[in-house]
């Protein structure tokens, strides 16, 4: 009943601005919101909305090449603003992250900048790094991770809280924390054992080992989806934050393909996606109309 519900609130919000008069006004509200929110992200986040026929999907773009996008303070804060902005956008529904760096995903914390800072500081940096990217995995929209090249430390545990990965074949993937020393804390040590199991994420966790897209693909993972039945019609929904009904074994990556073509790989899937959600709000809204 909690996805059920979920899906309803989406829907709902929809038809509220689908409707003439509030639409209006709402639809304006929505977009003063935008112009005064966005140019707050920071300048290593950027929000892009894809137009026309890929209206609703939304890709947030890393930029911080000088660092090969390591998350400092900017860009964390750039990250959560984005996130908490996208739970409000009742326009977005598919994510995308990615990368505008050649060869890098996210390589982590900065810690140049962690060298920096007082114990209190690191404490209080890892628990809003934490709480980032639970704000990421519980997005009400699917999230898909595009990775090309090195996602390590904290950028594996940005890809873990999305709903769906997909590398290029020079992907490499790691938690390499433990040789400096440092634990995985923004949720690698809870998410990789659900994906992969325990044995697995043990020892990828204790060694720091780091594994190529191919190999991801081989270790195995339950990704879990639903089936949402609408007692009028039978609808359905692909979301992976619910363990209703159907599983199968894939693997740490749901895709891997050519270096260079994750991201036409992740636009196929998020238009697919995207596609849906409009034939449900289409035939939610036509339910509504004759109710």
């Amino acid at each position: 009943m909690g996805a059920l519900g979920m899906v309803t609130r989406s829907l709902t919000r929809h038809y509220s601005k689908k409707t003439s008069g509030p639409f209006k006004l709402h639809h304006q509200y929505q977009s003063w919101r935008t112009l005064i929110l966005e140019p707050l992200s920071s300048e290593s986040v950027q929000v892009r909305r894809l137009s026309d026929a890929d209206s609703g999907i939304v890709e947030v773009n890393l930029h911080r090449p000088e660092t090969k996008n390591a998350i400092g303070n900017e860009m964390l804060r750039g990250l959560r603003h984005t996130f908490e902005t996208l739970e409000m956008d009742d326009d977005a529904n598919v994510v995308m992250i990615s990368s505008s760096v050649p060869k890098a995903f996210c390589a982590g914390a900065d810690l140049k900048e962690r060298k920096e800072m007082t114990a209190s500081e690191v404490q209080f940096f890892v628990n809003s790094l934490r709480s980032t990217f639970a704000l990421l995995e519980a997005l009400r929209v699917p999230t898909i991770a595009v990775i090309e090249g090195a996602a390590l430390g904290g950028g594996l545990e940005m890809a873990l809280s999305c709903d769906l990965r997909i590398c290029g074949e020079n992907a490499v993937l790691g938690l390499p924390e433990t040789g400096l020393a440092i634990i995985p804390g923004a949720g690698g040590t809870q998410r990789l054992p659900r994906l992969v199991g325990k044995a697995v994420a043990k020892e990828l966790i204790f060694t720091g080992r780091r594994i190529e897209a191919k190999e991801a693909m081989s270790i195995g993972i339950r990704f879990e989806s639903f089936f949402v039945l609408c007692s009028v019609c039978a609808l359905y929904v692909i979301h992976q934050h619910s363990a209703l009904t159907m599983s199968h074994a894939t693997g740490l990556a749901n895709y891997t393909v050519p270096a260079g073509e994750a991201r036409p790989k992740a636009l196929e899937i998020a238009r697919e996606i995207n596609s849906k959600v409009q034939e449900l709000l289409s035939l939610m809204i036509l339910i509504l109309r004759i109710s």
